[in-house]
């Protein structure tokens, strides 16, 4: 009877720390806001996002961090562009810690680096950024 008791108690625990552990996941998500544009200005909005992939690809190779393209006409993504006031080629990186959740727009790095074009820039303010929120 003890034995049965000892080993009902310490299902009990292993399924408390599951649930805990679970809930205090830390996940990071890049969302990456897109219009559907015409073919000239879809290159650069194109290109703009395969530089910031590539980014995190070099950078964050192990890291739990996804990568996500919301396309701003598609009405499945209608409540996130409005939480985020999003436009096209808006960046927002989310921190989502159990049931908290943080987040930081970076589109002012995007939009420099579209006018610069300067890659070793981007790439270190993107850095410098996702560094932050990952803390």
């Amino acid at each position: 009877m003890k034995k049965y008791v000892l080993a009902i108690a310490m299902s009990i625990m292993t399924f408390n720390g599951v649930l805990f552990a679970q809930s205090s996941k830390t996940t990071i998500d890049v969302l990456y806001f897109k219009a559907n544009l015409t073919c000239c200005k879809a290159r650069a909005c194109n290109m703009l996002q395969s530089d910031l992939d590539s980014v995190l690809i070099k950078y964050y190779p192990k890291n739990n961090i996804g990568f996500k393209v919301v396309m701003l006409a598609d009405v499945a993504n209608k409540d996130l562009v409005a939480k985020y006031n999003a436009k096209s080629q808006t960046v927002v990186f989310v921190k989502t810690k159990g049931k908290k959740e943080t987040s930081k727009n970076v589109s002012s790095i995007v939009e420099t680096y579209a006018g610069n074009q300067n890659k070793d820039l981007f790439e270190k303010d993107i850095k410098e950024s996702l560094n932050q929120i990952l803390k």
